[in-house]
This record gives C-alpha cells, structure tokens and sequence, in this order.
C-alpha cells in the first residue's frame, strides 16, 4: 500500500526537528541528535508506579539499567528491553517513552538495558552485556519483586537483534528459560542486498547507507558478519527458542531479513506470530503496534 499518512507525518516531524542520515554525521553528533529529535517527538512517557536507575555487574564492569513497575501487586512478569540505534546511538531515555507504555499496557515490569555502544565496545561486548543483563534478572527477580519463572527478553532494530541472539545463548547454555521474544523491525543478518534493502534503500527514515555506517563501526572485521552472534538469521538450528512476535514495516530495508527469520523460526517448531505493518517505516508501525505489544506479552506470560 502507499505510504501510510502517519508515517509522512512521522517523517516530517524528523525532518522538522533536524534529523538527518546517520552516514552524514559524527558518531558524536549523531547520538545528541537520536536524543534530541525523539525526545521532540514522544516526549515524556506516562507514569509508572515505581521507577529506579541502578548499575549492575556485567563481565566489562557495571551495567546501566533502569527499571519500571506499574501499579500491579505481587510477582510481576518481567521483560529485559534493549534499545535500537544500531549498537552505536540510543540509551535508557531513548527508550523510555516505550518502556513507561509498555510496563502499563502488559502489567509487567521492564528493565531497560543501556549496553556499551560501539566504536568504543565493539562486538562482542553489547551481547556480553546484554547477556549478563538477562543472566542477572534471572538471579535476582524475587529480590526485584519480579517472577523468574515469566520473562521475556525484547527490542527495537539492534535491540531486537541483541534480544535474539541472547535468547539463542539461554538456549544453548540450558537457561533462563524464557516466556518469548518480542522482536520489533529486527536486524537478523550482516547483509545489505535484499529486495527490501533496495526498494527502501533511501527516503523512509533509515537508509541502506546509514546500515553500513552502523555495521562498519560494530564489527572489528566484515568476517564477524557470519557469526550468528551477529547474524541470528544464519544460525543452523531455531530449535527450542522461546515463542517469538515478529513486527515488520513495508517501508524498511531490514523488512526482508525479520520477516525471513519469523519463517526459519516457524519452520524449526517455534510458535511464532510475524505481523507486518502496511505503510509503516523503520521504528514507526503506527497507533497499533504497542497495543499489540502489550496483548502478545500479557498472552506469553499467561502461559
């Protein structure tokens, strides 16, 4: 379909609000404007009962979290959110508008993991982060006032990408066992060739360019782009991960690789729902997608 009215409105107001192509700008420059123009944007995020910043111990030292609890009682479900900006811009108040929404409309906590970023921790180091993240919620979600036995792990873009590959590391070592992934506009493969790559390649928010200007400062050596630490969608085996919601936009050049990981996920006898969201772009799939969020979670919790 054409290009949704929202989205031309979206676009606008980035346009209006002095975003430009990540390639064109400092990696400096490029976080003040991620911040700058979404806080334009979205603005403050709605109340949450409770709301705490705390550090917590990761294998390259402290680790950033902020935690959010609605105004629910007892053992909340929990979900482990890492933020988008392709492992180079973003943070915890990037995402906070999102993760306020989120603990409200699914009635469980969200902690918010502000991972090292790339130039300076290139990868492996954001997944060594985002790992230990889980690995310590996980330990620690009776002392947080949260269920270990209902957690999910989720993102947006890079996030989702993270979010995947630690959900394949908690396969593989036996744990924690997890209730499902939330995989939004995810990237699941070093590759810039597919056909959505092309016919989005410029004009929709996030450009073919600006994916090499991000893989270019995450990887050491394009070889790492093979390793399914990076590349969830090359992965031999789906087997045995937790059941997924995979969010598209028809107007994003990463389109093509979430969609062909909801169908390998599928295939391998994950539960999997993949939702496409017609006329939508890279990290705006309109007024239906947190609603759809926050029911898909509420639905993996009740399990």
């Amino acid at each position: 379909m054409p290009l949704h009215p929202l989205a031309k409105a979206h676009l606008a107001l980035r346009e209006q609000h002095g975003s430009k192509p990540f390639e064109d700008l400092s990696v400096e420059d490029a976080r003040e404007m991620i911040e700058r123009v979404g806080y334009a944007i979205f603005g403050d995020g709605p109340a949450v009962a409770q709301l705490e910043d705390r550090r917590i111990p990761g294998p390259h030292g402290e680790i950033p979290v902020r935690i959010y609890r609605p105004d629910v009682a007892g053992a909340l479900p929990l979900l482990v959110y890492y933020h988008g900006g392709g492992w180079v811009v973003g943070n915890l108040e990037t995402v906070d508008f999102p993760c306020r929404a989120l603990a409200n409309a699914a009635g469980c906590m969200v902690v918010s993991v502000n991972y090292r970023h790339a130039p300076e921790h290139r990868f492996p180091i954001p997944v060594d982060d985002c790992d230990a993240a889980l690995r310590w919620v996980a330990e620690h979600a009776v002392q947080i006032g949260a269920d270990p036995s209902r957690i999910a792990v989720g993102g947006a873009s890079a996030g989702a990408n993270l979010a995947a590959v630690v959900a394949h590391l908690a396969r593989d070592r036996g744990g924690p066992a997890l209730s499902m992934q939330l995989l939004t506009v995810p990237v699941t493969d070093y590759g810039l060739d597919t056909p959505s790559y092309r016919d989005n390649a410029v004009g929709y928010g996030l450009q073919r360019e600006s994916m090499r200007w991000f893989w270019d400062l995450y990887l050491n050596d394009p070889a790492e782009g093979s390793d399914t630490r990076v590349s969830p969608l090359r992965a031999a085996d789906l087997s045995g991960l937790p059941p997924a919601f995979v969010m598209t936009a028809e107007y994003d050049p990463l389109r093509d690789e979430g969609e062909a990981y909801a169908a390998r996920l599928a295939a391998a006898g994950v539960p999997t729902q993949l939702k496409r969201y017609d006329g939508m772009i890279h990290m705006f799939l309109g007024p239906d997608a947190l609603p759809d969020m926050a029911s898909r979670l509420r639905a993996a919790f009740a399990r």
